[in-house]
């Protein structure tokens, strides 16, 4: 099944400016730098990311979160090069706690309209969502920067003391593991991680609600042996069955004030396309 005619219409109706150029760039040949440009907007002086580019932070000020959706966007268009890396990582470092870590949220979040998760104390302390994903990103793409360091020995502090895990801290432990350039301790870890991991995972494909599947921590084949190839295609299936009649993919989690419905439809059509290519099936178009 061709799904690229209907998502691109999908796209052209709903989704940010953002969204519709990476979907060009990466299916039909559009232009990186027009990505580059508009990311560059999302930007602050400080270095960090804020203005919506996560949707459910609204707010102009720069989170962490935000910084690990730019480092997704230049991660597709291979930019690393690019001069906002840098200057994110300086960001990274002034909001860095005690531990080595960023934290999930600051507190300055409570200034902005937010959805009702976006909470945290007073003094939060590091962790592994985002800064696991974010360290994993800069090693895949040879980045040197005093902050990767310390945030590194974070990252393998943290996941050594874990035995069970939740979701999104399972997620972002797979990226770090996977992309870490020390691959025997990556290895060593993962093996005895791989259950705890696997048990934050849904295989069901027909459950309801904030279900976390297969493909959310694969959305690329990976180096680490989490699933099988026969898990795999069974969700790539549903994946594709499951586009919707007016060509998009959504978010299963809440969407708490109408434009979000919006702008997490594009960021997540773009998302499935690229898991569907990644895992050679065939959505048209071409980059």
């Amino acid at each position: 099944m061709d799904v690229f005619p209907r998502a691109a219409t999908y796209l052209q109706l709903n989704a940010r400016l953002i969204d519709r150029l990476r979907f060009e760039a990466l299916f039909s040949g559009g232009s990186r730098e027009r990505v580059l440009s508009v990311l560059r907007g999302y930007q602050n002086a400080d270095g960090g990311f804020g203005n919506a580019l996560e949707p459910d932070l609204r707010g102009a000020a720069s989170q962490p979160e935000p910084v690990e959706v730019a480092f997704w966007i230049l991660d597709e268009l291979d930019a690393f090069s690019d001069p906002m890396v840098p200057a994110a990582c300086d960001y990274l470092a002034s909001v860095t706690a005690k531990d080595g870590g960023v934290p999930f949220v600051l507190p300055s979040v409570r200034d902005m309209p937010r959805a009702p998760w976006w909470e945290t104390e007073d003094d939060p302390p590091g962790n592994l969502v985002p800064t696991a994903s974010l360290v994993g990103l800069l090693h895949k793409h040879g980045v040197e920067h005093p902050w990767l360091g310390p945030a590194t020995e974070f990252c393998w502090s943290a996941i050594s003391r874990i035995t069970e895990t939740t979701p999104y801290e399972a997620r972002a432990v797979v990226t770090f593991l996977d992309l870490v350039p020390d691959r025997d301790r990556a290895l060593a870890e993962f093996t005895r991680l791989k259950e705890a991991i696997l048990a934050t995972v849904t295989f069901d494909p027909a459950a309801s609600g904030h279900a976390h599947f297969p493909l959310d921590y694969a959305p690329a084949p990976l180096r680490l042996p989490l699933f099988t190839p026969e898990v795999i295609s069974q969700h790539l299936d549903v994946l594709e069955a499951g586009q919707s009649a007016d060509g998009g993919w959504g978010g299963n989690w809440l969407m708490w004030t109408p434009v979000v419905a919006h702008e997490w439809g594009g960021y997540v059509t773009v998302l499935r396309l690229k898991t569907l290519r990644a895992y050679g099936r065939s959505v048209g178009g071409g980059a």
